[in-house]
């Protein structure tokens, strides 16, 4: 059986394919010696450390357009990429920066994709009231907390938060190929729960 988890989008018979928003991971530098972020941070273009509020320098770069938290501990948490191709360009970019600054046995450790957040438009409203009812045991809804339902979805395991608009998030995918199983898996629940245009 071939490898589905490719960057390449399935078609839905719906049409529609989730877009991928951001793309959150790691990855550990493995330099042996504790990063100095205080001096990373004076001599890095783009960079903040305010060890009061978090112990990470946070260092942005315009193409592709990332965050990265780096710990002293040599590990890089990275965000904002939009495709796997922008998330290893984006955090080799930032691994490059930090051997520039006098640690030249940075390493690669650790590669690893922690979530994967896509959205889509269903383009027609949902009576959210209805699905929560009908799956209890996946949802909750608390419209007077938040707006939206979350349904836990067990295989694969992801969280979709759905909204009566019709817009859906996905989010906790590790996978590209999760994203799209998850939306294959929830269509046709929202299309049962479309709500009667007057």
């Amino acid at each position: 059986m071939a490898d589905r988890r490719s960057e390449q989008p399935v078609h839905h018979s719906s049409g529609i394919i989730p877009t991928l928003q951001n793309i959150a991971s790691t990855v550990n530098l493995d330099c042996g010696n504790k990063l100095d972020l205080k001096a990373i941070a004076l001599h890095a273009r783009n960079a903040e450390y305010n060890p009061k509020r978090l112990p990470a320098v946070i260092m942005r770069i315009r193409e592709p357009k990332t965050t990265a938290l780096i710990f002293g501990t040599g590990k890089i948490v990275c965000t904002g990429a939009k495709s796997e191709g922008d998330w290893k360009l984006a955090t080799r970019k930032f691994a490059r920066i930090i051997q520039k600054l006098g640690y030249p046995e940075v390493k690669f450790k650790d590669f690893k994709i922690q979530n994967i957040v896509a959205s889509c438009d269903v383009r027609f409203p949902i009576r959210l009231e209805g699905l929560a009812y009908a799956h209890r045991a996946f949802s909750s809804y608390e419209p007077e907390i938040f707006p939206g339902l979350i349904y836990r979805m067990k295989q694969p395991k992801i969280v979709l938060l759905v909204f009566a608009s019709g817009k859906i998030v996905i989010t906790g995918a590790k996978f590209r190929d999760d994203i799209y199983t998850a939306f294959d898996n929830i269509y046709p629940v929202l299309t049962h729960s479309k709500k009667n245009q007057q």
